[in-house]
């Protein structure tokens, strides 16, 4: 849980994100990898998620995760 009652609180709860997110390598609360690490999805369906979203960095996080999977995983 994080508060973002405030603007401020809202500014430290993204800085909070970008923080862990940068220093683990991981994105937090990506559906897509979720699914894919619980078994909801195959690894063709999280390639096709990918593959819509190739032009940034979630695309190309997504690819990483069907490819190499994420150290730590469920």
């Amino acid at each position: 849980w994080l508060d973002t009652g405030t603007h401020e609180s809202l500014l430290e709860a993204g800085d909070f994100i970008a923080t862990i997110e940068r220093r683990q390598g991981l994105k937090m609360a990506c559906i897509e990898e979720i699914a894919f690490n619980l078994g909801y999805i195959g690894r063709e369906q999280l390639l096709k998620a990918a593959a819509d979203h190739k032009k940034n960095a979630y695309g190309e996080y997504l690819r990483m995760v069907a490819e190499q999977g994420v150290p730590g995983a469920l």
